[in-house]
């Protein structure tokens, strides 16, 4: 585990290898935990870097005063790149696929690859006429809202295991793994405040720099499975794949599947930002900014 402070924020990380540098942006309910397998299948030719979103690992939780916005977590992954040289490779699951697009643009030229498996990018439903899966996303949303702000994290969880996971995952689940994402769901409270704020359009997409790559699972919901196809009838550029097996957890549930996709498309060839510099993984050090180890 790394520690970046930098002003206000601090900020939990691994980084491991050397090369080109890929960031990987977990899911909801998760942490950068979720990519120790592609971590170790990356690491041999890459510097891998996954970051720790508000609320997981050692990146405190976010502050119920103010709502969070998409910037302010795509902000974690610009502020922890400035003083990682050369381009760079976004990797983005589910919320995380959401937080790595908004990264790309603020990044711009920097980015030359991001890969997105079922991203909540559920606004776009929204600006192009996909309303009855844009209402079944809110539904979901405000009944995280409702009963997270009531303190019943019971319910919370199994609504949202039993979406994402599939009707019934709940009844089934051992307790200790129940009891677990009760806890983990806490961050995600705030972070449909961050959903809500994404305004970027699919123009906006087609017109990135960076090469694209959106992935989704066969038994994808309607939202994700409608998403996956705005962009593979709005976004001519992007690769836009069915992947052969898994559910919406199929990064951490079927690696074995995900994993060669994800590589596959890392090492596609594109040219370089005007300017950058490949180096090999150089350490991190930068005028006050403190680092913990």
């Amino acid at each position: 585990m790394s520690i970046l402070e930098c002003g206000k924020l601090r900020i939990d990380f691994s980084d491991t290898g050397s090369g080109d540098t890929v960031v990987l942006v977990h899911s909801s309910v998760s942490g950068n935990r979720q990519w120790k397998r592609l971590i170790q299948d990356l690491q041999p030719h890459y510097r891998v870097v996954a970051v720790n979103l508000f609320g997981y690992g050692a990146t405190p939780a976010w502050t119920a005063d103010v709502k969070q916005t998409i910037t302010d977590q795509a902000n974690l992954l610009v502020s922890l790149v400035k003083f990682i040289p050369g381009p760079l490779r976004l990797v983005g699951h589910s919320f995380g696929g959401s937080v790595a697009s908004k990264a790309a643009m603020l990044l711009g030229a920097r980015v030359s690859h991001l890969c997105l498996f079922e991203p909540t990018l559920f606004h776009l439903l929204a600006q192009n006429g996909h309303g009855e899966s844009y209402a079944e996303a809110m539904a979901l949303r405000d009944f995280v809202r409702l009963y997270g702000k009531r303190g019943d994290w019971a319910a919370v969880a199994e609504r949202f295991v039993d979406y994402w996971l599939g009707n019934g995952t709940w009844d089934t689940m051992p307790q200790e793994r129940r009891l677990a994402y009760m806890e983990l769901l806490h961050p995600n409270y705030h972070e449909w405040d961050s959903v809500d704020s994404h305004r970027t359009t699919i123009e906006e997409f087609r017109r990135i720099k960076a090469k694209g790559m959106m992935l989704y699972s066969p038994d994808a919901r309607r939202p994700s499975r409608e998403i996956a196809q705005l962009f593979g009838e709005k976004c001519p550029d992007w690769s836009v794949i069915r992947i052969a097996d898994g559910g919406h957890m199929a990064p951490l549930t079927h690696p074995e599947v995900v994993n060669p996709l994800i590589a596959s498309f890392l090492q596609e060839t594109k040219r370089p930002a005007e300017g950058a510099q490949i180096t090999a993984r150089p350490p991190f050090h930068a005028h006050g900014v403190s680092l913990a180890f």
